[in-house]
């Protein structure tokens, strides 16, 4: 009996095969590798290394307890991951060759947990940071694998630091950030030493979430749980902006990116992912990359700065008379004269669905809710139709009939609960779209042509063939101000900011005018078309002024203010 070996040692390890499943309760836990082929994820103690295009699927095993936080090096040679252990106990960092796709060394000091890791952009250092029962920051050497030296990550009077990210450009840089506390820190190689310095903010109070480093460590960006960004000089160590001022993110900025095409990619806590800019931090949907025309038998979509035509959709015999992106950009919705909305695949030109007999006397505007459910279309008797459109159906939700002439233009609130149309009977009527009734009406001596929502929405303005821009209170319909838009005829298209600034007009004088919107001035004109000018937009983003008229003429225009 004593020769006897125990159960235990005979017992062979079973092989993992393939793991199905993500964890999403690591933070920022989701990475793409440099070599843009693979995804690099932890689930439990494992790290996952999955092919992109087949799904062939590589293990790390190495961690005793669940993984708390990972990186990849700038080049893409190391990963390090970082650990939970139980309280007292330390928490082990790993580094892994990411080629031969092994353990490369075992960084222990913290204790409890690894809450954040980062490399340098030169791959000479990876900084990480301890968890609440630990406190500490430590800047550890790649090539030697040991620790250079350590420090408390944050002050005595504030709340732990959670977020850590390196300089772009210089490997002695790195910046940690959490609740109250936000430093940049120096390292002083020869000394072994690392020096913070706390960063100002004045009145602002923020816990930060997320945090990202714009390519020429010009700023860094910090998503706060607040749900606003603050955007920090390194060198001064001050403020340099904050936003958005409403409508914060909801649940806070969980990640941000900086992107080099310039402006910030930013993800949410209720799971929005959103473009936008500094300083206004407002989401711009949509891309000034591509955009859509229509004329008689076809619809065009182009490529903006190369001016390539990429897709024509022809309908023979029939005339369009509007079009609209869906915002998700899975569709483009179409109005015809012979009375039929056409929905067709932006990218084949596919007819995805027609809605027949949608108007009498022909589809003359159209507009779609951001949310991608309905779509709003006006016809040559006057009537505004909401139609429901699911994944299979298009469902007649309500007609409205209160215009008496055709319906020339439609734009939808942000939060899809109202709407604008005007009329060539010299009305706009402003919908709810919750109860389907008219809140307003606004009436004028012009067949109004175009109208806008100001950003705030509190306010519109239209125009048309009296020449006039008249700004209205949403509220009760009452005139604000009028404007003389035109020397001679009418004005038939305008577009505005999505800041509010500025918006743009063109009409039957062949001009595009940019207009300073609360100075009531214009600002800028653009000579150029030789017919009526028929529709105007904005990009998004403020890269482009886009015109048509019709002769047939597409015109970009650069937009003369840095956005």
């Amino acid at each position: 009996m004593d020769n006897q070996i125990s159960p235990e040692a005979q017992v062979a390890e079973l092989e993992l095969d393939a793991v199905i499943g993500f964890n999403g309760h690591v933070p920022t836990g989701l990475k793409c590798h440099p070599d843009q082929e693979h995804l690099i994820y932890p689930l439990g103690c494992t790290i996952l290394i999955q092919a992109i295009n087949t799904h062939e699927q590589n293990f790390l095993h190495g961690h005793e307890n669940n993984v708390s936080c990972l990186t990849i090096s700038t080049g893409g040679d190391y990963i390090a991951s970082g650990q939970v252990t139980f309280m007292g106990f330390k928490a082990d960092i790993i580094l892994w060759d990411y080629k031969k796709r092994e353990l490369i060394a075992r960084l222990s000091l913290h204790k409890g947990k690894i809450e954040a890791l980062a490399f340098s952009p030169n791959d000479l250092y990876l900084v990480s940071l301890g968890g609440p029962d630990d406190g500490s920051v430590v800047v550890w050497s790649i090539a030697k694998r040991d620790a250079i030296c350590g420090s408390p990550a944050a002050g005595l009077n504030v709340g732990n630091a959670t977020t850590v990210v390196f300089s772009r450009c210089r490997d002695e840089m790195f910046v940690t950030a959490g609740n109250g506390t936000i430093r940049v820190w120096e390292l002083d190689l020869p000394n072994r030493k690392i020096w913070p310095t706390e960063c100002r903010t004045g009145q602002t109070k923020r816990i930060v979430m997320s945090i990202g480093m714009a390519g020429d460590d010009s700023f860094f960006y910090l998503g706060t749980t607040t749900g606003d960004i603050l955007k920090m000089n390194p060198r001064t160590k001050l403020l340099a902006d904050a936003g958005p001022a409403k409508d914060k993110f909801s649940l806070g900025v969980s990640a941000i990116r900086w992107l080099k095409m310039g402006g910030l990619l930013v993800g949410s806590g209720a799971g929005l992912l959103v473009f936008c800019k500094s300083p206004s931090y407002k989401p711009i949907n949509g891309t000034a990359e591509l955009f859509a025309t229509c004329a008689k038998k076809d619809i065009r979509v182009w490529h903006t700065s190369s001016n390539r035509e990429l897709l024509r959709i022809t309908v023979p015999n029939m005339t369009c008379h509007g079009i609209d992106f869906m915002r998700d950009g899975r569709s483009i919705i179409s109005a015809w004269d012979d009375g039929k909305i056409r929905a067709f695949a932006p990218e084949t030109g596919r007819l995805m669905y027609v809605i027949n007999s949608a108007h009498r006397i022909g589809v003359t505007a159209i507009a779609t809710t951001s949310d991608c459910k309905r779509v709003i279309s006006g016809g040559g008797e006057g009537e505004v139709r909401v139609w429901q459109i699911g994944c299979q159906t298009q469902k007649l939700e309500e007609a409205l009939k209160e215009h008496k002439s055709s319906v020339s233009c439609i734009r939808v609130k942000k939060n899809n609960e109202e709407c604008v149309t005007a009329s060539t009977d010299g009305t706009c009527i402003i919908w709810d779209l919750v109860r389907l009734r008219r809140n307003q009406m606004i009436l004028a001596n012009t067949l109004f042509q175009c109208v806008c929502y100001h950003p705030e929405e509190f306010q519109i303005i239209t125009s048309g063939t009296d020449r006039k821009i008249a700004y209205w209170e949403v509220f009760d319909g009452s005139v604000i101000r009028e404007l003389e838009g035109s020397l001679s005829g009418s004005i038939n298209g305008m577009d505005i900011t999505q800041e509010g600034v500025h918006f743009v007009t063109g009409g039957n004088d062949h001009l595009v005018k940019v207009w300073d919107y609360n100075e009531g001035e214009v600002t800028h004109v653009g000579v150029g078309h030789s017919g009526n000018i028929t529709r105007i937009r904005i990009s998004p983003g403020n890269q482009y002024i886009v015109s048509v008229s019709a002769d047939g003429a597409i015109l970009r225009w650069k937009y003369p203010f840095a956005s």
